[in-house]
């Protein structure tokens, strides 16, 4: 049996045979079931105060994507608006079945021309790791939102900018981590790589329930008032499961991380808004904010935690208001600068202490280190920050792209250098890709202006990124997150006499969005001493009538309202594949007898 295979054996007992109709009719029950939970005492998962404080179990089916998918049934017919949870159901968004599993087969694109991809076998695995980026754990009830700007279908356009995922960010990511655990008790993972965007508006109480989630503490998903603790689902504490200790996990920086929502420095205004009890004023679209300037202004609005679907309230032109809307102000909701966010992974239960960062990282304020996850294999991860500066640099539009200075240039080329010379196989995981593009398509701008840097503080374009990266033959991936789906692109060799100077980009979809996955990676020698990459998609084993169901309802219902790209023309947005990389001379003698023999 080969790599491949393994994930069939996670749960044997699967029968794929549950009608698309009967499904359907059982999502919908679940559905009911936790909308009206403040209502009842429990029901179907269970969601009464003594269960939830437990902690919310998965399924006990744990699949892969290449065992079965998450199909949206798409039989809305009515339009309505993004933000009217209530209406959701009864107009048929959210609904989705299961359908089968995706194997998109061996990908050579990378590799010489007339390569038989049917000619060789997995012989060994020498890596074993998952990606996890995009939690975006997410205060809801914070007075510092942009709702009321996220409204405007001007400026969200296509994207899922208002979705009801928001109430249960700590759910489905706990959900994550248990479907982690069940796949580590088949199949042991090395580490795991959560690379990115971990809080949704730079805030501490986001920051500490990410880490405090995947370390399995007590969680009080709510702020200010905690309004609902008591009666509303996603507002209820709970026990989280946390992450298998046997398994250690790195962290990367993402723009959400130490930006307003991804997209703003933290000015003075937005800090005392944070921390505050007034409703954020802003202007038109993103603009500063212009409170007492003369200009139109709106608040942005809140959600009430003591609504069973989230309301927002609080959003609207100020002249709507007779008097200022206010939330119960809460200190915990201060904004993290770089160091700050850093310096919070050191308060730990899991391992390691830090998730990779050190204490030079926080004095040197650089959030970019290497580790060798394993000692017996030569291979490098190099986790890379390439989220825009906080210094010196003010983007017309927006912090959210790409981006590499000089110093962090110099380090990566430095790791690069050292990696090289030492005969190591590199990967290298980021949160923002090298290029946005359409899924499957040609490369176009990495940063938002095709061959050209993003913003003063980018010292590189893409063009040129690519290009240094290509003069590398151990390097054999770019790990990203960030675009919210999943991608996977070829770089392939400039030279077509040394086809070892390719390498692949895999993006993982994020939390947040459908199709609200992770990944996993086998690094797998080849009886050619090639390498194969092999990369799966993973759905999070929710139990019906659980916090994290109602996620995957609203995720698929916001795909559907949106019409969101995330779905990349595909029903499901999986891809997996076995992507093959051509190595060196050197580097396939030197790897030709390391890595764990796979069973045949």
């Amino acid at each position: 049996m080969t790599i491949d295979d393994l994930t069939k054996k996670i749960a044997p007992t699967f029968i794929n045979n549950i009608s698309r109709r009967r499904f359907i009719k059982l999502s919908a029950g679940a559905v009911v079931c936790v909308s009206l939970s403040p209502l009842m005492s429990g029901c179907g998962g269970g969601n009464d105060g003594t269960q939830s404080q437990e902690g919310y179990p998965i399924s006990s089916e744990v699949y892969t994507t290449r065992v079965r998918t998450i199909v949206p049934d798409s039989s809305y017919v009515n339009k309505i608006l993004p933000w009217h949870p209530s209406t959701f159901q009864e107009n048929g968004y959210g609904l989705w079945y299961y359908g089968p599993g995706i194997d998109n087969g061996k990908d050579p694109s990378i590799m010489p021309a007339g390569y038989d991809v049917a000619s060789v076998a997995n012989a060994a695995s020498l890596l074993s790791f998952f990606t996890m980026p995009d939690a975006h754990v997410y205060d809801k009830e914070s007075p510092s939102q942009p709702f009321y700007i996220l409204m405007n279908p001007a400026i969200t356009n296509s994207i899922p900018a208002i979705t009801y995922t928001m109430l249960y960010t700590t759910h489905i990511l706990d959900a994550a981590i248990q479907t982690v655990n069940a796949l580590h008790k088949r199949k042991p993972f090395d580490c795991g790589l959560f690379i990115g965007d971990a809080a949704n508006n730079s805030q501490y109480n986001e920051v500490r329930w990410y880490i405090d989630v995947i370390d399995g503490k007590f969680i009080t998903p709510s702020s200010g008032a905690h309004a609902g603790a008591d009666t509303i689902d996603y507002q209820k504490p709970y026990k989280a499961a946390g992450l298998d200790k046997t398994i250690p996990w790195y962290q990367t920086k993402g723009s959400h991380d130490n930006f307003w929502f991804g997209l703003k420095l933290v000015d003075d205004y937005l800090r005392q808004s944070y921390i505050g009890q007034d409703i954020l004023i802003l202007g038109d679209g993103l603009a500063e904010p212009v409170s007492g300037s003369g200009k139109p202004t709106y608040y942005m609005g809140t959600v009430d935690g003591s609504t069973p679907y989230g309301d927002i309230i609080g959003a609207g032109p100020v002249g709507n208001f007779s008097n200022p809307p206010k939330v119960a102000a809460d200190p915990n909701r201060y904004s993290l600068n770089m160091k700050d966010w850093m310096s919070e992974y050191f308060n730990t239960s899991s391992n390691p202490v830090g998730h990779g960062f050190a204490q030079t990282n926080i004095d040197n304020d650089f959030a970019s280190y290497s580790f060798e996850p394993k000692s017996n294999i030569p291979i490098k991860i190099i986790m890379l920050d390439d989220t825009q500066s906080e210094i010196g640099y003010n983007p017309p539009i927006a912090y959210g792209n790409g981006s590499l200075d000089q110093a962090r240039l110099d380090w990566l080329l430095s790791e690069l250098d050292k990696g090289q010379t030492e005969g190591k196989l590199m990967i290298i995981a980021t949160h923002v890709p090298i290029g946005v593009c359409a899924w499957r398509s040609n490369i176009t701008g990495s940063w938002g202006v095709p061959n050209a840097p993003q913003g003063e503080d980018s010292c590189v374009t893409d063009t040129q990124l690519i290009a240094i990266l290509q003069t590398y033959p151990n390097l054999i991936l770019w790990l990203a997150g960030h675009q919210h789906n999943n991608q996977v692109k070829p770089f392939k060799s400039p030279d077509p006499n040394r086809p070892e100077l390719g390498f692949w980009e895999v993006q993982t979809a994020s939390l947040r969005d459908f199709p609200q996955q992770f990944r996993t990676f086998d690094i797998v020698r080849n009886t050619d001493n090639t390498i194969s990459i092999i990369i799966t998609d993973v759905d999070p084993a929710v139990r019906d009538g659980s916090p994290a169901a109602m996620s995957r309802f609203y995720a698929v219902a916001a795909a559907e309202l949106y019409n969101s790209p995330t779905l990349l023309g595909t029903a499901t947005g999986v891809y997996n594949a076995e992507l093959i990389k051509q190595l060196s001379p050197e580097m396939q003698t030197k790897i030709q007898n390391y890595g764990a023999p796979i069973q045949k």
